[in-house]
């Protein structure tokens, strides 16, 4: 069991990575649409680069949950690891700026493989140890689907907030 979860954690990175490289250009690619807006990333914030690790993440959990449907933790599990990559991005991002002043563009990509991997590294080691005899399933997939709605109406209506602002333009959202 515990090589399948590791080869499903390796395949999870793998497509995360590619899933949130191409978002990160899908807005542009397809003509600023407003259909692609919500999923991906339309400015250069925080914010945006978070959404590109969410959604990749809970495509691919749901494609996953269907081969593990005998885990009670799943999505419990699932939650977690989804928080630790959001939560990374941040911290990770702003702790090298405000050391270094302004991070390079590989910086910035290098945070986002980062949290990616100790997500799904995380996920790997709770997968295995099967320490949550109990969670509430549903509640967790109800929270997850609502950071993906928080991912969408932010998009639009975004907090006037340094998380949400582009540092490139100082705008906010798709504007």
């Amino acid at each position: 069991m515990k090589k399948s979860i590791n080869l499903w954690s390796l395949w999870a990175f793998a497509a995360v990575s590619v899933m949130g490289t191409l978002l990160h250009f899908l807005y542009d690619f397809s003509g600023r649409s407003v259909f692609a807006a919500p999923f991906s990333g339309v400015n250069e914030s925080t914010w945006e680069h978070m959404k590109l690790l969410f959604f990749p993440m809970f495509v691919f959990a749901l494609i996953q949950s269907l081969f593990f449907r005998d885990r009670g933790d799943f999505f419990c599990i699932k939650l977690r690891g989804i928080l630790l990559g959001q939560l990374l991005i941040p911290v990770i991002f702003y702790t090298y700026n405000g050391t270094f002043g302004r991070s390079p563009d590989f910086v910035n990509i290098a945070i986002f493989f980062i949290s990616a991997a100790a997500a799904y590294f995380y996920e790997a080691r709770k997968f295995e140890k099967r320490d949550l005899a109990w969670c509430p399933q549903r509640f967790s997939l109800a929270i997850i689907v609502l950071i993906g709605a928080l991912f969408a109406i932010f998009t639009f209506y975004p907090p006037r907030l340094p998380l949400f602002s582009d540092p490139l333009t100082g705008t906010f959202g798709i504007g």
